[in-house]
């Protein structure tokens, strides 16, 4: 177990668009391929993070400590919003 890690993870799931989504699919995947050493506990607690939550508070956040995200094929629905 390592409070760095879990404080890490949570850096990227607000961040991070793209890994918030792909943690969701597969949490431990994804953190490993992240770089993520976490335990199965602390998969668990983080899964249980609202996500929702989790992208409302990321959206609070400044663009400049965000990971900019670069769709190769614009999602029309996101031109609307």
């Amino acid at each position: 177990m390592s409070q760095r890690a879990v404080e890490q993870a949570l850096g990227k799931l607000l961040t991070d668009d793209e890994f918030r989504e792909r943690f969701f699919q597969n949490p431990g995947g994804i953190s490993l391929l992240a770089g993520l050493d976490l335990a199965g506990d602390e998969l668990a607690a983080l899964r249980r993070l609202p996500q929702d939550g989790l992208a409302k508070l990321g959206r609070c956040l400044d663009d400049r400590i965000c990971r900019l995200r670069v769709l190769a094929h614009p999602d029309p629905k996101e031109a609307s919003r």
